[in-house]
């Protein structure tokens, strides 16, 4: 026994895959990885900086590094969250088709 769908039908099920598919591109948004990761390792090297004992700031020439590692990781973590926020993915217009952009 073969299904047949409506119209109607079709462009539900079409419409809903793209509201998948453009839920998946912000959730797996490269600058959210990498903003996460960055503030994640970066709030760790940071504890680890105010946690430094004397000899590995000897070590270091007097440089608290992990300190200042830590803190460069945040702003960068920061940074591409804040940029994720102020420019999200835009969504593909509907009316789209794969391979057919426009030349100049």
């Amino acid at each position: 026994m073969s299904e047949f769908y409506s119209d109607k039908d079709v462009q539900r099920e079409v419409t809903e895959l793209q509201g998948k598919s453009a839920t998946a591109a912000r959730l797996f948004d490269i600058r959210r990885i990498i903003g996460g990761l960055f503030v994640v390792y970066g709030v760790i090297v940071t504890i680890a900086g105010f946690t430094a004992s004397d000899a590995d700031l000897d070590k270091a020439e007097g440089v608290n590094i992990n300190l200042w590692t830590g803190l460069g990781m945040l702003a960068l973590g920061v940074f591409f969250l804040v940029w994720l926020k102020l420019r999200p993915v835009a969504p593909v217009p509907p009316d789209a088709v794969p391979g057919d952009e426009p030349t100049e």
